[in-house]
């Protein structure tokens, strides 16, 4: 799975995977922050980051948006200070780049791609935050892996723990089996995505956010369809643009919502809750960014009024 040294082997035009358990995509090297320095690391303390930014802070127009371990990404440039410019394949962004989400990382936080692992059956974490262990109820190894973090099985369970390949590990790591299920083959039900949308009620808003440790709009309809072993884009419009749209009336629970501000494009997403109602009564669940935090409501008037969709993944 390659060396154990961060970043050694990694290439430029070639692919690797994420080391970290999150690793946040930026705008530039010059718009990270001294208050983003947990993020940068090996490991990255997210959840250290999150809680020492206040309000303002956490809604950066540096952050892009994150990857989570064992994420694909093909490496375009990698600078002598450490940066590297990555394309994240497994987040489509067909507005920014045909081949996936562009930006920003250390190329630290990244090992090389192991060969045939696009093979290997894949489990999913199905808590919203566990640990990786380095035996079973051991010293913990990689803390903060997060909902949707995909792994390969290192063989079956031991006495409720599942061992784990991890990228640049030699050995596997081990985690709760009650933390990982697998990854589904069948398109979800309106059932589950409500269901996984619902755990992440009161998460903190954090721009460009993919995890239970902050997420934005389009971040938490991305993270839940990647639960379920569906692939959608990052942003709000390419979500939207990707669906079946929708005439307003028809939408069900577990479809999504988009907002727009004078003709501009799509800004915000959420995922239906309910039928709607009449007169224009409707719910949703999103992260949203005047509360900031995810909460599930009756859309209000001024949330209404630049309501310009409805559509179904």
């Amino acid at each position: 799975m390659g060396g154990n040294r961060p970043g050694v082997g990694v290439q430029q035009g070639a692919e690797a995977v994420v080391r970290v358990a999150i690793a946040t995509l930026w705008r530039s090297p010059s718009a990270v922050r001294p208050v983003d320095a947990p993020a940068l690391g090996t490991p990255a303390d997210v959840g250290a980051w999150v809680a020492g930014m206040d309000a303002d802070q956490q809604v950066s127009p540096g952050v892009l948006s994150q990857l989570l371990l064992g994420e694909r990404v093909l490496v375009t440039e990698i600078r002598p200070d450490g940066w590297a410019h990555v394309v994240a394949v497994e987040q489509p962004a067909a507005r920014l780049d045909p081949r996936g989400y562009p930006g920003w990382l250390p190329v630290a936080q990244l090992a090389p791609a192991a060969p045939g692992t696009d093979a290997t059956p894949q489990l999913v974490v199905d808590a919203t935050v566990t640990a990786l262990h380095a035996t079973p109820g051991g010293q913990v190894i990689l803390p903060g892996v997060v909902l949707g973090t995909r792994l390969a099985p290192a063989g079956p369970p031991v006495d409720g723990w599942r061992p784990v390949h991890t990228p640049g590990r030699a050995e596997p790591l081990w985690l709760p089996a009650a933390h990982v299920a697998l990854v589904p083959t069948a398109p979800p039900t309106a059932e589950e995505v409500l269901t996984v949308a619902t755990r992440l009620v009161d998460v903190g808003y954090l721009w460009g956010g993919l995890s239970a440790y902050g997420i934005d709009c389009s971040g938490l309809v991305h993270l839940v369809w990647r639960r379920l072993g569906v692939a959608l884009s990052r942003d709000a419009d390419d979500q939207a643009n990707a669906a079946h749209p929708l005439e307003l009336g028809a939408e069900r629970p577990g479809d999504l919502y988009s907002f727009a501000r004078s003709g501009g494009r799509i800004q915000h997403i959420g995922i239906v809750t309910a039928p709607p109602r009449e007169p224009d009564e409707r719910r949703m669940l999103h992260a949203c960014y005047r509360h900031r935090r995810v909460l599930e409501e009756r859309l209000p008037a001024e949330r209404t009024a630049t309501l310009v969709g409805a559509h179904r993944v």
